[in-house]
């Protein structure tokens, strides 16, 4: 099986080279990602600009694949389109340092680069990991969990352009307490930002961390996640609601 993997946060970032260890056991990995840390850029591409591309290797002077100076959907077009020489079998997208789960799913690049995955056809599976404290992040044991996971996967669902998200605990409480397979959740969260004045005079503002839901919705990866268990969710990238199309179409004669 050939992977391509990717991420959001970066080629140098800890989860991507953890998660690139553990996917060796599945098969041949190729890394195409961003230059730069990402975050949180959801699925722009980059129209304006050249794409700047650089061959990576690894320590011990091997190929490790290649950085691009683009976002993480670019990332994954422009390895699919010109940098492959065959299609991959699978593309993985983490692991993200922090959870991707209910609205933030529209907001992440992680998320982004697996779905532009699943757009050309292919499997594609996103991987984050909550945390408490960054300090305490432990992809290799994230890694583990996730390669585990990626293999049921990749084996059990073959067709055109499956898409999951999974999001991983955080581990310095313990290990997960098990899996549950839940739809996203869509509630909306309370937004704070800190107000702060520059030494010019000028205001500006930080978005804080730690958003909390503004109500709560049992049995949604916000939720199971907050439990304690890896959870795992389908997606797919039709915005269409098709519970008024008829009616909208009714009405209005289209």
């Amino acid at each position: 099986m050939h992977i391509l993997l990717t991420n959001d946060d970066g080629i140098y970032a800890p989860g991507l080279r953890a998660l690139q260890e553990e996917l060796r056991a599945l098969g041949r990995v190729t890394v195409v990602a961003p230059a730069t840390e990402q975050s949180a850029v959801g699925h722009s591409i980059t129209l304006l600009t050249p794409l700047i591309v650089q061959p990576i290797f690894d320590a011990d002077g091997s190929p490790l694949g290649w950085a691009v100076e683009g976002k993480p959907a670019d990332c994954v077009k422009l390895a699919l389109v010109e940098l492959l020489e065959e299609t991959p079998d699978l593309v993985v997208s983490g692991i993200n340092a922090g959870s991707n789960v209910g609205i933030n799913v529209l907001y992440s690049g992680t998320v982004a680069a697996a779905i532009e995955g699943a757009f050309f056809g292919i499997t594609s599976i996103a991987v984050s990991l909550e945390y408490r404290d960054p300090l305490h992040l432990d992809f290799q044991e994230a890694a583990r969990l996730a390669r585990d996971l990626i293999g049921q996967l990749a084996a059990k669902f073959t067709g055109s352009g499956q898409l999951f998200n999974i999001n991983i605990p955080s581990l310095d409480q313990g290990p997960p307490k098990g899996l549950r397979i839940v739809p996203q959740g869509v509630v909306r969260y309370r937004e704070q930002f800190q107000r702060r004045t520059d030494p010019r005079g000028r205001v500006y503002f930080w978005s804080m961390p730690g958003l909390v839901p503004l109500e709560s919705r049992p049995d949604t990866d916000v939720t199971a996640l907050a439990e304690g268990y890896i959870t795992v969710t389908p997606l797919h990238f039709d915005l269409t609601d098709y519970r008024r199309l008829e009616t909208l179409q009714r009405e209005l004669g289209g």
